[in-house]
């Protein structure tokens, strides 16, 4: 696969994800980083969302639920270049009947290359980067490349 590079700006539009043993403990992370959030665009699956907007009173684009969609659809704002981070606080002690929808969008962020927090801590350590209000170039895959390869 070849690389081009995507800039991700001042302003992150960032993915909110949190499986049901999960919601609180990042509701009590977006409360904490609530003044540094609202300078940027949040975007959530549908339980979450409607938690993070009633619980902070910041703005979030809900997505349908997680099971009903709503990871797929973060999955495709991902690959359409328009998430540039990921918080998905995610319950590994529990199974999750859309387990399958769960890889495949922790694989769609590491495939289009963005910053994924799947706990507080990590979430804490993007929180605190130098890119989290700056600028900063990403590589991302070449797609237009990768058509003119594969139906050469």
């Amino acid at each position: 696969m070849e690389y081009t590079t995507r800039t991700i700006g001042k302003q992150k539009h960032i993915a909110l994800i949190a499986h049901d043993n999960c919601k609180k403990s990042l509701l009590d992370w977006v409360n904490t980083h609530k003044n540094q959030l609202a300078n940027h665009t949040l975007y959530a699956t549908g339980t979450t969302g409607h938690l993070v907007e009633k619980a902070t009173g910041l703005s979030v684009k809900s997505m349908l639920s997680g099971p009903l969609g709503g990871d797929q659809q973060i999955g495709a704002l991902i690959a359409e270049g328009k998430i540039d981070l990921l918080l998905f606080f995610f319950d590994p002690m529990a199974s999750q009947p859309h387990d399958p929808d769960i890889k495949a969008l922790l694989r769609i962020s590491a495939v289009w290359n963005i910053p994924v927090a799947t706990n507080k801590s990590t979430a804490d350590f993007l929180m605190s980067s130098l890119y989290f209000n700056s600028e900063i170039t990403i590589d991302i895959p070449d797609y237009q490349k990768y058509l003119q390869d594969r139906f050469k």
